[in-house]
């Protein structure tokens, strides 16, 4: 199997080397060069054409933001953000809008020993980001099914890829959505917040970064904190999100998290949807929502970054429908109706 081949661009040579070295060390990935800012990059990127770049966002000269809009959103290169969240949250927000795939937050601005902390996450991740795109056997949904009645409650789980996918998805939707919508993300801590304002910008639903106990209504969407489980809860006749650091799961927020509480709560008029990601978080509360009489839609292959949780919660036999991206917002409609 042919390595992925990996341009590292940083504008600190120490990161460029250890980055570089850390991949390396993988044994399973190429790193064809290095850049030191984003006029070098663009160079080297038109030269030998890499699959997957990991880009840093603050440097002299062309920054990592020039660069994405340089590549205009193209498919290839995919680019990784690797930098440091407590300086760079509204940039990044602007790099996932423009094509980033994915961010991994860097430990520190400065030389240190502490980069090659990043070291299993960035390979999992360029491995993941350079994957062929799966081949989807049907580009439509199967028969749009007679629902018994409406979802009370629409809630997104996804990953890698995740950003544009929620973008798409929540740009299409209109203000008068009747149910409300919650989400979670895979994402360094320091990020959503400042992508929660970017995707509020750019829909015409109220989109809000989860705190503890706001309202989820009809005409808003919350997307869960990094760093804390965003739990549903039922007072009265509202539904509230709780937001909770506990129990220890692989990513927080888990959409696994997510689903079981709304399953607990809503039961049959929950809707999960299951967009671009690796891994399988988001199966274990997809088969809680589906025991509860619950209903279920995944990304379809087509159309995803990586198609990992999408792939599983569809071929567990849970009676998910799947549909490519453009079309989960009509179907989103459809089932909140």
């Amino acid at each position: 199997m042919t390595q992925p081949r990996v341009l590292v661009v940083d504008d600190s040579a120490f990161a460029r080397t250890a980055l570089s070295r850390v991949l390396r060390a993988s044994g399973t990935i190429d790193v064809i060069g290095t850049a030191r800012d984003g006029g070098d990059a663009l160079e080297q990127i038109a030269a030998f054409d890499p699959d997957v770049v990991t880009l840093d966002l603050t440097m002299p000269n062309r920054d990592g933001l020039d660069v994405l809009r340089a590549l205009n959103g193209r498919p290839r290169p995919r680019v990784i953000i690797v930098s440091v969240s407590t300086i760079d949250s509204a940039p990044a927000a602007e790099a996932l809008a423009l094509g980033a795939i994915d961010i991994i937050s860097k430990p520190t601005a400065f030389a240190s020993d502490r980069l090659y902390e990043i070291g299993k996450e960035l390979v999992i991740k360029v491995l993941a980001a350079a994957s062929p795109p799966a081949i989807s056997v049907a580009s439509v949904p199967t028969p749009v099914p007679v629902l018994a009645h409406a979802a009370e409650l629409v809630l997104i789980g996804t990953s890698t890829g995740g950003p544009q996918a929620l973008t798409r998805v929540l740009a299409a939707l209109p203000a008068n959505l009747a149910a409300p919508i919650a989400m979670v993300l895979h994402i360094p801590v320091g990020y959503t917040e400042a992508l929660a304002h970017r995707l509020d910008r750019i829909s015409k639903l109220e989109v809000v970064e989860a705190v503890e106990g706001i309202e989820l209504r009809p005409g808003r969407a919350v997307l869960a904190r990094a760093g804390h489980h965003l739990k549903i809860r039922r007072i009265g006749d509202n539904l509230t999100a709780h937001l909770d650091a506990l129990p220890v799961r692989a990513h927080t927020p888990s959409v696994d998290e997510l689903f079981l509480s709304a399953a607990r709560v809503i039961g049959a008029k929950t809707l999960g949807v299951v967009l671009t990601g690796m891994g399988d978080d988001g199966l274990e509360g997809s088969r809680a929502i589906a025991a509860a009489g619950g209903m279920l839609l995944t990304e379809a292959p087509s159309s995803c970054v990586v198609y990992g949780m999408p792939r599983v919660v569809y071929e567990a036999g849970l009676g998910a429908r799947q549909a490519p991206l453009e079309l989960v917002p009509k179907e989103i409609l459809h089932y909140v109706k």
